[in-house]
């Protein structure tokens, strides 16, 4: 068979690659139009989550504003009284409560002295130790004198676990603490060694130790 009758291979035709440069063509249409659909409803997406973001941002609180609006005045006035005494003098939780309602106190009503308690948060242990240490520098009182000064009703009205959290962490020496007060009786009383030393270990008196009453005596004249 001569060359001549050969038929030549379809990608050589002319009409092959036209046909493959418009299918090309089409696809690429396609696929540019499809990305910008995509990117479209993407950037939609994320201005609609920003947009549902603010607005919940933007939100007011009514609630909270409504329940504080709710607080008579004179609840909100006992709660700031409140928070001074147990700032400014490190009273406990009772203490306060009394001073709010006391006829020669505050005078605020219970209800409002029992808001102004449930509200204030406060560390009554803390305020235990800084009334011991005041006591401790001030007074020179013994461990157990100023314990039962804690948790007395005629005096700090502290619970019993916020006085012991105060002795427990009062860096103090109660020798020297006895020590003064036998010097204290002894300048302004005129007392005898003895006498001053039964002072200071009675139940009704000082209530120190007897190591601390005989360091006192020992050292008085020193």
């Amino acid at each position: 068979m001569s060359k001549k009758g050969k038929k030549k291979p379809i990608f050589k035709r002319w009409w092959f690659w036209l046909i493959a440069i418009i299918i090309v063509v089409a696809v690429n249409s396609n696929g540019d139009e499809t990305a910008d659909t995509n990117k479209e409803e993407n950037e939609t997406a994320v201005e609609t989550a920003e947009d549902k973001s603010k607005e919940k941002k933007e939100e007011p609180k009514t609630e909270d504003t409504e329940v504080e609006d709710d607080v008579p005045t004179e609840y909100k006035s006992a709660l700031k009284k409140a928070e001074s005494y147990a700032k400014s003098m490190n009273m406990s939780k009772s203490a306060i409560f009394d001073q709010l309602t006391s006829e020669h106190g505050e005078k605020f009503s219970e209800e409002a002295a029992t808001y102004a308690m449930d509200n204030l948060e406060f560390d009554w242990k803390e305020n235990a130790l800084k009334k011991a240490e005041s006591y401790s520098k001030s007074m020179h009182m013994s461990k157990q004198g100023i314990y039962d000064q804690l948790i007395s009703e005629s005096g700090e009205k502290f619970t019993e676990e916020e006085a012991q959290y105060a002795i427990d962490n009062l860096k103090t020496d109660f020798k020297k603490n006895a020590l003064e007060k036998a010097k204290n009786y002894q300048e302004t009383m005129s007392m005898s060694p003895e006498a001053i030393r039964d002072q200071l270990t009675s139940e009704h008196g000082e209530k120190f130790t007897q190591e601390e009453a005989d360091y006192a005596i020992k050292n008085l004249d020193k």
